[in-house]
């Protein structure tokens, strides 16, 4: 009579991850709207200028004059770049991670990984907004790490909507996450 709740929650998901089409006349509806705009300042050089810049204009290079334009751009980022350069990080910054898993039968949820040294008990998953949703929000330093979610107290669950490791040296089913800093 009534479908499974893991069925419903999956044709929801299915549905929000079908592409979109974009209606091919919105760039030039909202062009319109824009140029229909007040100028602001009125009759001003400021004024004109943004007249100027919301009406379209077509630019044509010869293969001599785009070369040029091409080397006076290489000119400006290499000035701009000058002598500075980027301080050296102090310290790796840490950044707050949502871990989110949907699991409508669950009554308890652990995030565990190589971050919590794969202790059940120190990242416990709380219920958000739905039954089935269990979120989990971690610091995570810039890095690569490996993680599942325990449900239950008995079963191993890699992350769905992330990469599986494909590392044995975990036992069970888990996913791999990279944190910035290209490590």
């Amino acid at each position: 009579m009534f479908e499974p709740v893991d069925d419903v929650i999956e044709r929801i998901a299915r549905h929000l991850r079908r592409s979109v089409e974009i209606d091919p006349a919105l760039d030039g509806r909202v062009m319109r709207e824009i140029t229909a705009l007040p100028t602001p300042g009125g009759a001003t050089a400021l004024g004109k200028a943004w007249g100027w810049l919301r009406r379209p204009h077509q630019l044509t290079l010869t293969p001599l004059g785009g070369l040029a334009a091409a080397a006076a751009l290489a000119v400006v980022v290499l000035l701009y770049r000058g002598d500075s350069t980027p301080p050296a990080p102090t310290q790796a910054e840490s950044r707050a991670f949502q871990f989110v898993l949907i699991a409508p039968r669950a009554t308890h949820v652990s995030l565990v990984g190589d971050f919590n040294d794969w202790d059940a008990t120190r990242t416990p998953m709380r219920r958000t907004g739905s039954e089935a949703l269990w979120t989990a929000v971690v610091p995570l330093e810039p890095g690569r790490y490996h993680y599942a979610f325990f449900v239950d107290s008995s079963r191993w669950l890699a992350d769905p909507s992330a990469p599986v490791a494909r590392d044995e040296d975990y036992g069970a089913p888990s996913s791999v996450l990279t944190v910035g800093g290209g490590s």
